[in-house]
Parts: structure tokens; sequence; C-alpha cells
């Protein structure tokens, strides 16, 4: 069975746009992305240039990401979908978890934000996202793709949880 992924897509380290462009090229071809008459099963959203969110204790100083969200129809469970991102992560030059800058700088990060509409609380797996609901760049371009796409745990769409990011404070 086909469940219907989206997948944030984010750059801030040499060529920002290949790295996007070969995330995508290599989520198409997993083996459990089908594809219908030469059609893949994933859309992309449009790009957008972000500035880095540092947290206290993360580096500063880091270039701007560039950012998308893919649309991904997968047959993989989560758990295998997420081995597979970490193996695009590494090719593209991203150092393994036990090795990586909280909040550093990174060629490739490819995030799983919402999987169908399953909760997942594991180790090393949070669906959905645990900060999605925080992340302009995660929201924006996923509200290209599906505006009503709906936060299995907090029960708003996208739209709803953008325009509160967006909303003036006061």
């Amino acid at each position: 069975m086909e469940t219907l992924t989206y997948i944030a897509l984010g750059s801030n380290l040499g060529d920002r746009q290949g790295h996007l462009d070969a995330a995508l090229a290599a989520i198409r071809a997993l083996p459990g992305v089908p594809g219908v008459s030469g059609v893949s099963g994933v859309r992309m959203s449009p790009v957008y240039e972000t500035d880095p969110v540092v947290s206290p204790g993360g580096p500063a100083g880091q270039d701007k990401f560039l950012n998308s969200v893919a649309a991904v129809k997968t047959t993989l469970a989560p758990e295998a979908l997420l081995v597979e991102l970490m193996k695009i992560e590494a090719e593209r030059g991203r150092p393994t978890r036990a090795e990586r800058v909280f909040q550093g700088p990174r060629p490739l990060d490819l995030d799983i934000v919402l999987f169908g509409d399953r909760v997942i609380d594991q180790p090393g797996l949070t669906v959905p996202h645990p900060r999605m609901h925080e992340r302009w760049f995660v929201l924006r371009p996923l509200c290209d793709l599906d505006p009503d796409v709906l936060h299995p745990v907090l029960k708003r769409t996208a739209a709803q949880m953008l325009a509160d990011l967006e909303a003036p404070l006061g």
C-alpha cells in the first residue's frame, strides 16, 4: 500500500541547488517510490532561501539555506524510508549523526515531516516532525503542495499552522 509522505529538504553548504536536485533524483529512484508510465510518485514544492535557525548552543555565522518539501508516494515503511534518506544525505557529504555539529551547516538535510496520518515516536524517528509547526521553511513549501494536509497530533492543517506563524504578534 502506498503512503503519501512529506519530506523536508534543506541545504546550506556547497552547491545547495545541486544537493537538492540530487536528493530529489535519488528519492525518485528509490525502490519503494513507484512511478506510473514514466511519471514519478514525487512532487516538489518551490525552493525558498531562508536564514538558518540557530538555537543557543548552535553555531552562528552560517550561510542561508535552500529549503523545499517533496510529496512522495511510497510503499516503504517509515523506518526503511529513514534509512534510505540517511544514505542519500551521506552520499552528498553529510556526516553521520554521531559526527554532526548540533544545528551546524550541512550539504543536505532530509527529514520525514509527515507519513500519512501516522504518529511515530521511537529512537531516531519522530513523525510528525516535532518542530514542523514552528518552522516557516517547512510549512510554506508544504502549503504549496497541500495546504489542507492535517497534522495528526495538533489537528491543524498546514495552512492553519502557517497562518499562526505569520500572524502579527500583539
